[in-house]
C-alpha cells in the first residue's frame, strides 16, 4: 500500500499547488508546459529510461491518448471550476471512479470479494458526503465537468494499461508519454503568446516546477501501486480517488481554513472505513 499512499500525497500536493497559485499573476497552461518539460527532465535524471527500447513495436496505442489526454484534462479542470465552480467539478473528478472500476470487472476481467464490494458501497455515499455543498447554479457548462469525467476515468484506465505492458519498462512509457504531453501543450501556450499576446513571468516557471515534481511523484507511484496489485486494478482505482478525498478535505480545513458541515464529516468518516474494507480485501485475496 506504500506506493499506493504516497501517489495519494503527491496528488493532494498537486492540488494544493493548484490552488495557491490562484493568488498569484499565472497562466495555467504555462504552469501546465512548465510541469511536463520539468517532468521529462527529471524522469530522465531519476528514472533512468531506456530510450533505445523505443521503437514501433512500443503501445503507442495507449501512449498517444494519453499524450493528448493528460495536458486536456487540465484545461478542462480549469475551464468547468470557472463555469460551474470548484464543488460541482470535484463531483465529476472523483465519480470518474466508476468508469475504471467497471472497467477493472468488464476489460481486466477482476474478481470482487466480499470485503472489496463492502467498501466501495461505503465508498461511494461517503463521496457524495464529502463533496456536499449548499449553493446556487444553473446547468449552464454542464459539458466541461461531464468531460472532466470521461477524462480522467480514461486516463486512470490507460495508465493501468501501461501498467501491465511488458514490451517497456514503465519508467520509460512514462518519459514518452510526458514527452508527448509536453509537445502538445507546448503549442497551446505558443499560439497564447503569438496570438494573444499572453507573457511569460517567473512564477509559472517557479510553481510549474513544482507542480512537475509532485505530479511525476504522482504519476510514478501511481503505476508502481498498478504493478504491486495487478490483479487488483480496483483496489488502486477506489483507494486512490477516496484517498485524494480524503486528504484533500483535511488539507483545505488545515491549511485553507475551509469549513465542513456535519454531513461532510460523517462523508470522511464512512471513506476511512471504506479504505479499511478496500485494505482487507487486498489481505484477503
Amino acid at each position: 500500500m506504500l506506493f499506493l499512499v504516497l501517489s495519494i500525497l503527491c496528488s493532494v500536493t498537486v492540488g494544493i499547488i493548484f490552488k495557491i497559485i490562484r493568488n498569484y499573476n499565472i497562466c495555467p497552461s504555462q504552469v501546465i508546459a512548465y510541469n511536463y518539460f520539468f517532468a521529462i527532465i527529471l524522469c530522465y535524471i531519476f528514472f533512468d529510461p531506456n530510450l533505445s527500447q523505443i521503437n514501433q513495436s512500443a503501445p503507442w496505442n495507449i501512449y498517444i491518448p494519453l499524450m493528448i489526454l493528460l495536458p486536456s484534462v487540465f484545461v478542462l479542470l480549469a475551464r468547468s471550476i470557472k463555469q460551474v465552480g470548484i464543488a460541482r467539478t470535484d463531483v465529476a473528478q472523483r465519480f470518474s471512479l466508476f468508469i475504471p472500476i467497471l472497467a477493472a470487472w468488464l476489460i481486466f476481467k477482476e474478481d470482487f470479494n466480499t470485503y472489496k464490494i463492502i467498501g466501495l458501497v461505503i465508498g461511494i455515499p461517503a463521496i457524495l458526503l464529502i463533496i456536499f455543498k449548499k449553493e446556487e447554479g444553473s446547468a449552464k457548462g454542464w459539458h466541461y465537468p461531464a468531460l472532466v469525467l470521461l477524462g480522467y476515468g480514461t486516463v486512470d484506465i490507460l495508465f493501468k494499461q501501461v501498467a501491465l505492458q511488458t514490451t517497456l519498462p514503465y519508467s520509460t512509457s512514462l518519459f514518452i508519454v510526458l514527452t508527448g504531453a509536453f509537445i502538445l501543450s507546448s503549442i497551446a501556450v505558443t499560439y497564447q503568446m503569438t496570438r494573444r499576446g499572453i507573457k511569460t513571468n517567473l512564477y509559472n516557471l517557479a510553481f510549474g516546477i513544482l507542480v512537475a515534481i509532485f505530479n511525476l511523484g504522482n504519476i510514478f507511484f501511481y503505476l508502481k501501486a498498478h504493478k504491486e496489485f495487478t490483479n487488483n486494478p480496483s483496489t488502486v482505482f477506489a483507494g486512490m480517488n477516496i484517498g485524494v478525498i480524503v486528504l484533500g478535505c483535511l488539507a483545505g480545513v488545515a491549511i485553507f481554513k475551509e469549513k465542513l458541515s456535519k454531513l461532510n464529516y460523517l462523508g470522511l468518516f464512512l471513506a476511512i472505513i471504506a479504505i479499511v474494507f478496500i485494505t482487507l480485501s487486498q489481505m484477503k485475496s
